[in-house]
């Protein structure tokens, strides 16, 4: 009867811990708004003074936690094609250093500047704060706020310049 109680206190456990994973990673999808229309996140990207990508295999990301495609940062507006993994509570933040991990991003948070939400995982339109000079930037940052997760990073402008 022991081992029927244990093997049954198991599997309920492990299923539970599935189903809390499952909505843990398809909750932002079922409650993701629309991606913002394909032409404007084009134009925005085609009329932006800088351009850099989100790549996919940065020593930050991982299978579960990435971004990958390209990045437009203009003085109004920062736009994203592309695709994103999915994951709550993404912030989108300007640093003036590159950085490419968790650690890194921890250690300039503080001076960084967040500009916005990633609520959508193909297409990002973002207006960027009126008080915010994106030159004063180099750095565009993908943030799981919730569970301090480095998505994803791309350098727009070299900061020598």
């Amino acid at each position: 009867m022991s081992r029927r109680l244990s093997f049954l206190a198991a599997s309920h456990f492990l299923v539970a811990c599935l189903g809390f994973g499952l909505g843990v990673y398809l909750l932002p999808i079922l409650t993701a708004p629309a991606d913002p229309p394909a032409d404007a996140v084009r134009t925005a990207i085609n009329d932006a003074t800088y351009h850099a990508a989100f790549k996919r295999d940065l020593p930050g990301s991982d299978r579960l936690h990435w971004a990958e495609g390209s990045v437009g940062v203009g003085q109004k507006t920062i736009a994203f094609s592309g695709e994103m993994a999915p994951g709550p509570d993404y912030k989108v933040y300007l640093t003036r250093d590159y950085v490419d991990t968790i650690d890194g991003f921890l250690k300039v948070k503080a001076q960084a500047r967040r500009v916005g939400e990633a609520r959508s995982f193909k297409r990002l339109l973002i207006d960027v704060p009126p008080d915010v000079n994106v030159k004063d930037y180099t750095t565009v940052v993908v943030w799981c706020e919730t569970f301090s997760k480095f998505i994803s990073a791309a350098q727009y402008r070299d900061p020598e310049r």
